[in-house]
């Protein structure tokens, strides 16, 4: 598959990754950070993994499909967690954009099946 195919995966994720080190950065000035630390341990993770997705969709890496799946997985999990906080906006802008990169993926996905 061409990187064109991947390109709207390939922006979603890094979206994501822009909102994921936002969202750590503003659950650390938060009163009780500590109450958050599921939450920004997630968001490392997803913002390490989305940034590795786009490598390797950029690279056409034999390996995008696994790694993107569990990227999809993380994006969703970490929604889930952001979720916990949509009294925050940045959470809830976290949730959103980590939900349309997963969806991405899908989408990409159901175009190579």
């Amino acid at each position: 598959m061409s990187i064109e195919k991947y390109r709207k995966c390939i922006d979603a994720c890094l979206e994501c990754v822009k909102e994921c080190k936002y969202c750590i950065g503003e659950c650390l000035g938060q009163l009780n950070p500590e109450d958050m630390s599921r939450l920004m341990k997630l968001e490392t993770n997803c913002a390490a993994i989305t940034l590795l997705s786009v490598e390797f969709m950029s690279s056409g890496s034999q390996f995008v499909e696994p790694l993107c799946k569990l990227c999809s997985d993380v994006c969703i999990d970490c929604a889930v967690e952001c979720e916990k906080y949509m009294h925050l906006e940045h959470c809830k802008r976290c949730a959103i954009v980590c939900r349309k990169c997963a969806a991405e993926w899908l989408a990409v996905e159901s175009m190579a099946a």
